[in-house]
């Protein structure tokens, strides 16, 4: 009954998500021929703040693998699966939400509930990731071109532990407000300072954004295994904070 309930409580967010995603990933590979028609007569010499990422976005998009890095897992899928893992993680639990007062009332432990809710949470936005990154092979062949399944595994399985630190952050803070648009608000905000430091800054790969994309496999073939075992550490943190939270509130 309670997957059911967590289930109810977050479909049109996974769904409407879902939906997008794979609108996003389908337009990504077939807008592919009309990318390189384009490049071929895009300028040479950009001047400009951003000349040199302007240049970089250009010259990863004459190959078709470093096209599906540049504009899905680190521009479409970072854009779209950060904001649905903080839709989904405000799902989590909010004080001055009747029912979720009710649900805390069952016979049953508050931490197993939220363990409940969160697992809830993490398998929707795990079809979030995986689902529209595996359409990319299927439709691949479509345009004549070709991209890996192995590949787009390992990024999706990066990309999904790395963001789930932000559905993580985001149940934290539904346990902490008692009105729902606080977390979302402050969630978001603090995802956009971090992407705006990643890509002002031009940070190391520890950057969250860089593991979620993770551009170190992407041009070395190595999988970042300390910015995942961090993303990991800090999921685990936020979502152990939020049980704390919970269990010392008296509702």
């Amino acid at each position: 009954m309670l997957w059911y309930k967590s289930w109810l409580d977050t479909r049109w967010r996974f769904l409407i998500g879902l939906g997008l995603l794979l609108c996003s990933a389908a337009a990504t590979v077939l807008t592919y021929p009309q990318i390189l028609k384009l490049l071929q007569i895009a300028p040479q010499n950009v001047g400009g703040v951003f000349a040199q990422q302007i240049r970089e976005s250009v010259e990863l998009a004459r190959e078709y693998r470093g096209y599906v890095w540049s504009n899905w897992f680190r521009q479409n899928l970072a854009q779209w699966a950060t904001l649905f893992a903080v839709l989904l993680g405000t799902a989590g639990m909010l004080a001055h939400s009747g029912g979720a007062i009710f649900t805390l009332s069952l016979p049953i432990s508050r931490p197993r509930l939220l363990g409940i809710r969160a697992a809830t949470g993490l398998a929707e936005l795990f079809v979030l990731v995986f689902a529209p990154s595996l359409l990319i092979p299927l439709l691949s062949p479509a345009i004549r071109q070709s991209y890996g399944v192995e590949t787009a595994l390992i990024h999706s399985a990066c990309f999904f532990i790395a963001v789930s630190v932000f559905f993580s952050l985001a149940f934290l803070l539904s346990t902490i407000f008692d009105d729902p648009w606080r977390p979302l608000l402050i969630a978001l905000a603090i995802a956009f300072a971090l992407a705006l430091v990643d890509k002002l800054l031009r940070a190391p790969a520890f950057s969250l954004y860089r593991v979620m994309s993770a551009e170190t496999y992407f041009r070395t073939g190595h999988v970042p295994w300390g910015g995942l075992l961090a993303s990991a550490a800090a999921s685990a943190l936020f979502y152990y904070a939020a049980v704390a939270n919970i269990v010392r509130r008296d509702f």
